[in-house]
Parts: C-alpha cells; sequence; structure tokens
C-alpha cells in the first residue's frame, strides 16, 4: 500500500467537524498537534501584545487512493474558503510502520473501490 500524509492547520472551533469528515471520507486516525502560524496579515494587538490565533495541527496518514477525498473533506468542514480559516496540505510517505491494526479497515476499503 501507498500512503501519504495530510496535515491540516485547522481552527480550534472546526477541529472535530474536519476530523469526523475526515474518517468519513477515508481516514483511519488522526494526531493533534498544539500550533499557532502566521500568514500575510498580521495579528491583532492588544497593549502591544500580540493576539495569536491558536490552532492545531492535525495529521492524518491515510492510503492514497484516499488522499484527495480526504483533503476535499477537509477544505468543507473548515471553511477553507474563508480568510484565515486553515490550510491542509499532504505528502508521499516513503515507508509506514504500526499500521497493523488499521491494515484490514484499509484493504477493505480499498478493495470496495477498486474490486
Amino acid at each position: 500500500m501507498r500512503f501519504k500524509v495530510i496535515i491540516a492547520m485547522v481552527e480550534e472551533d472546526h477541529q472535530e467537524d474536519v476530523i469526523a469528515a475526515a474518517k468519513s471520507a477515508g481516514a483511519t486516525g488522526v494526531t493533534i498537534l498544539n500550533a499557532r502560524g502566521e500568514g500575510l496579515h498580521k495579528h491583532k494587538s492588544f497593549f502591544g501584545l500580540q493576539m495569536e490565533q491558536q490552532r492545531d495541527a492535525l495529521l492524518f496518514i491515510v492510503e492514497d487512493f484516499h488522499a484527495n477525498e480526504i483533503l476535499d473533506a477537509i477544505y468543507k468542514a473548515g471553511d477553507f474558503h474563508e480568510k484565515g480559516h486553515g490550510i491542509a496540505f499532504s505528502w508521499s510517505v516513503d515507508r509506514v510502520v504500526g499500521t497493523e491494526s488499521q491494515m484490514r479497515v484499509l484493504e477493505g476499503k480499498a478493495e470496495k473501490k477498486y474490486i
């Protein structure tokens, strides 16, 4: 099997919706990391202190054939069409270990899609 990692920087209020949408589209799990980011627009400040938007970085290891569907689901659930609501991207992964418990589910989904 070929895998990709999808990394999604998501606003906290959209996190649960994004995870649910990704799982509905084929993701079998997620790792959540606390993160902060900076884009083109400056952060708001209050008495000279910057108020940064806290985000979560969601990491999904997914079977390659589900990656585009999962990215589309993340885009919709996270309202990424709105300025500053998040970003998601995928990378190819050379090797994955520790997925034995998920392999049966992944193989079943692959059979349904291709056979």
